[in-house]
């Protein structure tokens, strides 16, 4: 895999190899997974409780999830980098209301901040990326050449 070639490809970056290694942790040790987010885990399931279910199915959402954001890092393909600013952000609103709303626990706010920071951090990476690119426009744009150093 190539390292990234950006600021904004590195927050894409750490954003996908994390998605990948908990999406794993959440096939590998569903368990381990939901006491991270806050969740209880009773020792037995009620019949008709599809947490496992559920967990299994985002699990593998947010692996392959890992996996897209990696290949975007290794094109550089900043159009994904910039949607991800606003559907980072959107989750960021969805998971504070789930919180707020008591439908997820207070601990889970943790994944909404996750979101909100990366969403800000990738945000701020392509305006760096887009700033330094100008300046390097400017800087290698040469001015008119002598006509003593043109024959060179």
């Amino acid at each position: 895999m190539r390292l990234p070639r950006s600021v904004a490809g590195w927050t894409i970056a750490v954003f996908g190899l994390l998605a990948l290694l908990l999406g794993a942790l959440g096939l590998i040790w569903p368990e381990t997974q939901l006491r991270l987010l806050g969740f209880e885990v009773p020792a037995e399931r009620a019949r008709g409780d599809y947490t496992g279910t559920f967990l299994t199915a985002s699990s593998m959402a947010s692996f392959n999830m890992g996996v897209y954001y990696l290949l975007a890092v290794a094109t550089e393909w900043r159009p994904f980098y910039r949607f991800t600013v606003w559907f980072r952000l959107v989750t960021f609103t969805v998971f504070t209301i789930a919180v707020l709303s008591d439908v997820a626990p207070d601990r889970f706010f943790a994944v909404a901040a996750w979101e909100g920071l990366g969403a800000v951090a990738t945000a701020a990476g392509l305006w760096w990326d887009a700033r330094r690119a100008g300046a390097a426009t400017d800087d290698s744009v040469p001015g008119p050449v002598p006509a003593t150093d043109a024959a060179r």
